[in-house]
């Protein structure tokens, strides 16, 4: 019965009314007046036609008015494209109807899923968000409003208020400026101007921008080794810019006397570009949202380092702009290693 299709039904039903009519018309035939054999068949034939005929109008219809209606439930709201069958009795339309059902079903589960899942990130983020300005914003208001209640007056104090409200308003400029940038890239509103450069000598210029920094951290900023010139075309700022935030996570997250060692090994016509620590490192359960947005491992630390929590985040969809990819793989209390891919230059074949 799985399988059967609606014309089997017509056929299965006139072919029951031609027994049930032949039978009837055997029995008056017998007992009221005598009928040929011929016009007992003829008649039992043109009725089971007749109901035939009639029964698959009927039917057709009827289908036709209930599939339609699913159809116009499953486009109502949704971006599910699901092709409207022809109604024809001799396939299994109402088999087809009911899987195209199960694929809308399935869809909208994913949709409904997919849903959730983004007002959860969205109420953590605008969270996270409050959160990060909060904390400078309290911060200028008590040193104003010390400043205000007499302590502008003493010189001991107005100075040093006034620089730590600086250095607060500063931050905060940073977490706006990181946050348009974000959002700049999510849509796609950043034009990228791609050009050949040496990446080798790029990093050596960050690396040593760093030194002072690494000597505040007592930690070792180096390359593996000595590499020949390897150009890669993309854009310059940006990967720079990437190239700084991992670097600089690297040295807040390293150990006393650590070690980040930047690495470039050549795959294919790839480049891939490895900033490795040996510093606290990350938990497993963390790695997979080290990416997103003001997302924190350590709520305490992480804020005493600074930073936007932004640069991560700002990493990911910079490398992803190239239509290249970024990843990472990290152990508790081992250590790090950020690594992500750029297109070769042909000056470095």
């Amino acid at each position: 019965m799985k399988n059967i299709k609606p014309i089997h039904v017509l056929l299965i039903g006139a072919a029951a009314q031609i027994i049930l009519v032949s039978v009837l018309l055997s029995f008056y035939s017998a007992y009221v007046s005598p009928i040929s054999t011929l016009y007992i068949v003829l008649i039992a034939v043109v009725s089971a036609l007749l109901f035939f005929g009639i029964s698959y109008f009927l039917l057709k219809h009827f289908i036709e008015d209930r599939i339609q209606t699913i159809f116009r439930i499953i486009d109502q709201g949704s971006n599910v494209q699901v092709s409207k069958p022809k109604i024809d009795l001799n396939t299994d339309i109402i088999g087809k109807a009911a899987d195209e059902s199960m694929m809308w079903a399935k869809e909208r589960k994913k949709e409904i899923a997919k849903l959730k899942e983004q007002a959860a990130f969205r109420r953590e983020f605008l969270g996270n968000l409050a959160h990060e300005l909060k904390t400078p914003v309290f911060s200028i208001q008590g040193y104003i409003l010390t400043l205000l209640e007499g302590g502008l007056e003493d010189e001991k104090v107005n100075r040093k208020f006034l620089e730590r409200a600086s250095f607060a308003a500063e931050r905060m400029t940073e977490i706006l400026e990181d946050l348009d940038q974000i959002m700049n890239l999510e849509v796609n509103r950043v034009e990228l101007r791609m050009e050949s450069f040496d990446i080798v000598k790029l990093t050596k210029d960050i690396i040593n921008s760093f030194e002072e920094r690494a000597l505040e951290k007592s930690v070792k900023v180096r390359m593996a080794k000595k590499y020949e010139p390897l150009y890669v075309k993309a854009d310059r700022p940006k990967i720079s810019q990437v190239l700084t935030n991992l670097i600089a996570n690297s040295i807040n997250y390293s150990k006393i006397n650590g070690e980040t060692v930047v690495r470039f090994e050549v795959v294919n016509q790839s480049l891939i570009t490895e900033v490795s620590d040996n510093g606290i490192g990350v938990a497993e359960k963390d790695i997979p949202r080290l990416f997103e947005r003001f997302y924190r491992v350590e709520q305490s630390r992480n804020r005493e380092e600074g930073g936007s929590g932004l640069g991560l985040a700002i990493c990911k969809h910079i490398i992803e702009s190239h239509k290249e990819t970024i990843g990472v793989k990290s152990k508790l209390g081992e250590g790090s290693t950020f690594s992500f891919s750029l297109r070769k230059s042909p000056k470095s074949i």
